[in-house]
């Protein structure tokens, strides 16, 4: 059993309050250099520290020895460990995640946890995306600190651009979704929005969060995050195939999925379900 196990009795309020109320920037700028320190006993130190708040389980990885906690934590995955379904209908898991809220979106309305919503103005500050999703359907997908980190093309598909937009660095774990407005609005992100071959555009918002906060896009080779200074938006045109890595976190974050209205989620999707790379996510009808 995991330490992180053992003190889930203490409560909510202990948990959000270690979380969330320490100075989130400097312990994501402090924690994100210690991940990257390569000397021995401060790279066994820190992986052995998280093993005791995580259910890590480093068996599908594709080597058995890491320079760094941070070359632990952004792991590759052995040949095969993530089959993609290649049915044509069929828009996959871009991470392996559990489900958050998930289905069509109300109007302008998307919903963090239940009872607490949120605009997608007030997520993507963009016309383009508000008319595009509007009685759209979404899907969050949250990715623990133990679960691999890299994420994947959903679809064959091209980037057209992408958006980098600053902001804050809390925790994004259920507690802290239940009781901070609007939270994936406030958090440093970016929109990565891709064009379908049958002219459908589907939008990746990752939600970068506390310790490190930062974001690897390999198809623009670029790393987004708090010391980032370069353009808030970058037009492209990378061609990427279904399942392609399209790049990591470098910390436990969120990818929130939007899907045009005539696309439907797959059936079994729902909050607290566990999904992986690749595995159905939305159906075309």
């Amino acid at each position: 059993m995991t330490l992180r196990r053992l003190l889930d009795p203490i409560g909510e309020d202990i948990n959000f309050l270690l979380t969330n109320r320490i100075p989130r920037r400097w312990a994501t700028q402090f924690i994100g250099w210690l991940s990257k320190v390569e000397q021995p006993i401060v790279r066994d130190m820190s992986i052995g520290i998280w093993r005791l708040f995580s259910d890590l389980n480093l068996g599908e990885a594709k080597k058995a020895r890491f320079s760094s906690m941070h070359d632990c934590f952004t792991r590759e995955l052995k040949e095969g460990a993530r089959p993609i379904d290649r049915d044509p209908s069929i828009l996959v898991s871009p991470c392996d995640a559990i489900v958050g809220a998930c289905g069509r979106v109300d109007g302008d309305q998307v919903l963090q946890v239940k009872g607490l919503p949120y605009r997608l103005a007030d997520l993507v500050s963009d016309p383009q995306f508000e008319r595009t999703y509007r009685n759209g359907r979404y899907v969050t997908l949250r990715l623990t600190a133990s679960m691999y980190h890299r994420f994947h093309a959903p679809y064959d598909c091209t980037v057209e651009q992408v958006t980098a937009i600053s902001g804050d660095t809390w925790n994004v774990n259920p507690i802290a979704l239940k009781r901070v407005e609007r939270l994936f609005c406030r958090n440093e992100r970016a929109v990565i929005r891709t064009r379908l071959p049958s002219g459908d555009l589907i939008t990746l918002v990752p939600v970068a969060a506390i310790l490190v906060a930062s974001i690897r896009l390999h198809f623009l080779d670029l790393t987004l995050g708090m010391h980032y200074r370069g353009a808030r938006t970058m037009p492209c045109a990378v061609r990427l195939d279904k399942g392609q890595e399209m790049g990591w976190f470098e910390h436990g974050s969120t990818i929130i999925v939007f899907a045009p209205g005539c696309f439907e989620l797959q059936h079994g999707i729902r909050e607290g379900t566990t999904i992986r790379v690749g595995q159905p996510l939305f159906r075309h009808p």
